[in-house]
């Protein structure tokens, strides 16, 4: 039976309609979080959404909409999810930062307005996110934002220039705001912890054509193990569900003194 340690609590992920973002919150839910759902989607597939999170056992689970883009719309929705969550400000205990853009082409090719998106969803957005909800843990002795970077964050790769700088800026971020915060609450209220997931190749239907035409007439893991090979040494993909078991840990009482870090689930990548 799944301890339910975070009973009580709401939680905030950004990007979970699909993919390592969605995983997170029906972990989140299963362990008792009040789960605000955010991310892209036709209705149908947000209510699919919201309802495997709702099935995974949360207490409660809403849709909130916003253009990560645009901070006015990120405070009202931060606003709406303090609302709904009984509180008077924005009441979020468990932050994650999760949703991110990528668009790959050399620096010089890279159109501006995909720098300036990339850099709103990938970075900016998480600074909104933390300065609106971070004041409000600190006062509550419990507060955990996990922000979802990834190995770019801590190794670059060409034809990357926007997501590289996001990425390694949400881990600078991070680190500032792990500082700040450090003293908030205590052992036994959990304090406020602020950390970076860095994954490596994550199994996500996105990369599913990239996997496919690895395979030279060979089996899908024979397409898995060409395309993580120059990088990745384990040759094994994570699942979404391992980055959110990660994410669900951070978020511990027995954690509270784990903060400022980027913990890399990359297959041996940033060790060589």
């Amino acid at each position: 039976m799944t301890e339910r340690f975070l009973h009580g609590r709401t939680a905030l992920v950004t990007g979970s309609t699909s993919g390592i973002g969605l995983a997170i919150a029906r972990d989140l839910a299963a362990h008792g979080a009040r789960v605000a759902v955010n991310g892209l989607g036709t209705p149908e597939q947000i209510e699919v959404a919201v309802q495997s999170v709702r099935a995974a056992g949360a207490p409660d689970v809403r849709h909130f909409d916003a253009d990560l883009r645009d901070p006015e719309r990120i405070e009202a929705m931060m606003a709406e999810i303090g609302a709904w969550s009984g509180s008077a400000g924005p009441g979020i205990d468990v932050l994650v930062n999760n949703a991110g853009i990528q668009h790959a082409v050399p620096l010089a090719q890279m159109p501006v307005q995909k720098w300036n998106d990339i850099l709103a969803i990938n970075l900016s957005s998480a600074f909104h996110t933390m300065r609106l909800a971070m004041p409000g843990m600190a006062e509550r002795g419990y507060g955990r934002v996990v922000n979802i970077a990834s190995v770019h964050g801590l190794v670059a790769s060409k034809d990357k220039a926007p997501y590289v700088a996001s990425k390694f800026g949400i881990v600078g971020l991070s680190k500032v705001a792990a500082l700040e915060y450090a003293t908030a609450g205590s052992r036994d209220s959990g304090g406020v912890t602020v950390n970076c997931i860095c994954p490596g190749w994550v199994e996500t239907p996105l990369i599913e054509p990239q996997i496919q035409a690895r395979r030279n007439g060979g089996s899908r893991e024979d397409g898995v193990r060409s395309l993580l090979g120059e990088k990745q040494p384990s040759l094994r993909m994570s699942l979404p569900e391992d980055i959110a078991a990660t994410a669900v840990w951070l978020c511990r009482r027995e954690a509270h003194n784990i903060t400022g870090t980027s913990v890399a689930i990359d297959g041996g990548w940033t060790a060589q």
